[in-house]
């Protein structure tokens, strides 16, 4: 009998949670490519990047991660979790309103909710920055930047799956960005991706 490959070794019910977020329907302006998963949070991980692209601009940015511990992991509360960063530049004005680090958490809950991504025990943190340039930096000017950082787990059933918080990750990366949600009855456009 010969060495068993990692494959072998790897859950089926991860490989087929890779497989959900592999085919998720995504936001047409988002551009995603696999990328090397973390290996010391969990037993298991894949990762996902993704960026807004609206013409030539590229609008924001993020990663989508999914983490798993057959064994449980008593701070996630069950076997997988979801992790994500998503950054964009804002108006400088905008940084300096005092409720926009909640409004970008909304934007997260909102994605969540809007995909009928069961979740619980979600957590994470809001950051805004913003940034003047001085002396020979200041023809620079004022630049500001978001970015939300957060993880939950997810709960999966028959209507709540990996897709559908794959799917609310790109729906956050598209908040970030500035872009409206999609209307009700507006069908998502698969789009051909990077990810093998």
């Amino acid at each position: 009998m010969g060495a068993r490959s990692e494959i072998d070794r790897t859950p089926a019910l991860f490989t087929a949670a890779v497989d959900e977020v592999r085919h998720a329907t995504l936001r047409p302006e988002v551009v995603v490519d696999e990328m090397p998963a973390p290996q010391r949070i969990a037993p298991h991980s894949y990762a996902i990047s993704g960026d807004v692209v609206v013409g030539d601009d590229e609008l924001a940015t993020g990663r989508f991660i999914l983490l798993h511990d057959p064994a449980g992991n008593d701070a996630w509360g069950g076997t997988f979790r979801c992790v994500t960063f998503a950054r964009a530049e804002v108006e400088a004005d905008m940084a300096a309103d005092p409720m926009l680090a909640s409004v970008g958490w909304s934007w997260l809950t909102d994605a969540l909710a809007s995909q009928g991504s069961r979740h619980a025990a979600a957590s994470g943190s809001v950051t805004v920055v913003r940034s003047e340039g001085f002396g020979e930096m200041d023809a620079d000017g004022s630049s500001a930047q978001i970015e939300v950082r957060a993880s939950w787990t997810p709960v999966v059933d028959d209507s709540s799956t990996m897709a559908t918080h794959a799917s609310a990750w790109t729906d956050l990366l598209c908040a970030i960005a500035g872009l409206p949600p999609l209307a009700p009855g507006v069908i998502r456009l698969q789009r051909k991706r990077g990810v093998r």
